[in-house]
């Protein structure tokens, strides 16, 4: 009978001690610090150390762990679009455009689709001034039924160069100096001076949209022609741009410096500030479309990505509408991890023969591999809003268990997955050798003109003013008169007022630019 009364209070004592135990670690697991393998940590301000006077130990794991996770905080920075603001909204579309494209954004006005929107700086690293001259990134994730589609764009509608194969140069001689670290205008204009093409972009580039004066007061372009391909793989070739309805509103030079004097965010605190107050921004999505047999229609080649499709050769219409609604709840999680990439495409959208486009397919999703690892889909921004069915696998970072003994396709299993021959790539024509020649149709200057032209008196001087502050500064007397003469073929006034700012012969400028044909 003792021994049962004992036996009784020892399992007694023993259901308290763990009651208290299990409540216990309830509690310490809302509120107390704990490791990342989840166990408790008890002292976090001092190290574990042989005696008071000792060395640290090796076996405090709690230090170690600590250190080591910092070491690796990290991640590589982009190579370009370093510096960024994101943010969660919702795609409205506002026009049916099954007649044109399978899409499934685009199947129904009305149709609304989630997205996340990130924006960016192109050519400076991640903690640089906001207020900077810089291109700035546009890029849009449409989270679809039928997987994501990446529209990764800027708030210029031209690129710099035509061929992805100089992307890497242009990168270069935008970055810092390889032997100072500092940027210097003159590796930029050495660099341009060789590629008259650019001479639009970097005319928008030092007029006043080239300072954005808020992300929420900016256009954004697709760049490139795009393919959309409708049910029976009738293709159109197709532009995509958006038109902010806050306006589109630049800095000039002194009012950006004034910002950059007290602020380096003031591009990510005004979005952010306005989408937490409920002003939300609104974009309208513009298209222009051309079938196929247009191409040969224009003084100028469509896909090339120094050129717009001027609005009285090819009309646009507005098909959508896109606002932002939501910050991020962490800034890394998001905004830094997203992993956009032109390739990322869905049925009904297909890649033209652009040729900077073709390099960007490739280059971004393999730099997205490189800075987040194999399985970068699996971080929750990137993710599908919808069920894969895919057999890639395993790899770092893979967070996803494949549970099916079939890892292959095809199989007569019921586990395994068929392709579907309705969403098979609409077929091509193509003609012609392998070969590497230059564009034909290549028109360097007429829309630069054009560009310089439609701007008021005051813009054009804010222009001529920010470009002949900076190529001023190049030493170079060759390359100062070439960039001039760019200039000059596009606009004779354009070019002879930088030519007189920037200290070369008249006489030489007008020479050069005679022998450029456009």
């Amino acid at each position: 009978m003792k021994k049962k009364n004992t036996k009784s209070l020892v399992a007694s004592a023993l259901a308290v001690t763990i009651s208290i135990t299990i409540a216990g670690s309830a509690q310490a697991s809302e509120s107390v610090l704990t490791r990342s393998s989840g166990a408790p940590v008890g002292n976090n301000q001092n190290s574990l150390t042989a005696g008071p006077l000792g060395p640290t130990l090796l076996q405090d794991h709690h230090l170690i762990e600590k250190l080591a996770h910092f070491d690796r905080e990290r991640i590589p920075e982009r190579v370009v679009h370093a510096r960024g603001a994101g943010a969660y909204g919702v795609f409205k579309a506002t026009a049916n455009l099954t007649d044109i494209t399978r899409a499934v954004p685009f199947t129904a006005s009305g149709k609304e689709t989630p997205v996340f929107v990130r924006f960016s700086s192109v050519v400076h690293s991640k903690h640089s001034p906001e207020s900077l001259r810089d291109p700035r990134g546009f890029a849009v994730k449409f989270y679809t039924e039928q997987g994501n589609w990446d529209l990764v764009g800027n708030n210029f509608p031209t690129f710099f160069i035509r061929d992805a194969i100089k992307f890497p140069d242009m990168v270069h001689a935008f970055k810092p100096n390889p032997q100072t670290n500092m940027q210097e205008a003159s590796r930029a204009f050495d660099f341009f001076s060789h590629i008259p093409e650019a001479t639009r972009t970097l005319t928008l580039l030092y007029s006043p949209l080239g300072i954005p004066r808020s992300y929420r007061e900016m256009n954004g372009s697709g760049v490139h022609a795009f393919k959309f391909t409708n049910a029976d793989c009738q293709q159109y070739y197709v532009k995509f741009s958006w038109k902010s309805l806050q306006g589109n509103i630049g800095l000039s030079p002194e009012q950006a410096a004034a910002i950059q004097a007290t602020n380096f965010n003031h591009l990510t605190q005004d979005l952010y500030n306005n989408i937490k107050q409920g002003n939300y921004p609104v974009w309208d999505l513009y298209i222009q479309t051309m079938k196929p047999d247009q191409l040969n229609d224009f003084d100028f080649n469509p896909l090339d990505t120094t050129k717009i499709w001027p609005e009285q050769l090819v009309a646009s219409r507005k098909v959508g509408e896109l606002t932002l609604n939501k910050v991020p709840d962490n800034y890394f999680q998001s905004t830094e991890q997203a992993a956009f990439s032109p390739s990322n495409m869905i049925p009904g959208i297909e890649p033209s023969e652009d040729r900077m486009l073709q390099g960007r397919l490739f280059s971004y999703a393999d730099t997205q591999r490189y800075r987040l690892g194999i399985n970068h889909m699996h971080i929750p921004v990137n993710a599908p809003r919808v069920q894969v069915n895919s057999h890639n696998q395993e790899g770092a970072g893979s967070s996803i268990a494949k549970t099916s003994t079939v890892n292959y396709q095809p199989s007569h299993s019921a586990q395994g997955f068929t392709d579907d021959k309705q969403f098979e790539y609409c077929p091509t024509p193509v003609t012609g050798n392998t070969q590497q020649i230059p564009f034909q149709k290549t028109q360097n200057f007429k829309q630069a003109g054009e560009l310089y032209r439609s701007f008021s008196e005051s813009d054009q001087t804010h222009l001529v003013n920010a470009l002949a502050a900076d190529l001023v500064t190049v030493k170079n007397e060759q390359v100062r008169t070439i960039f001039s003469s760019f200039l000059y073929k596009s606009d004779a006034e354009y070019g002879e007022r930088v030519a007189k700012l920037v200290n070369v012969k008249l006489d030489k400028v007008k020479h050069l630019a005679i022998s450029y044909k456009d």
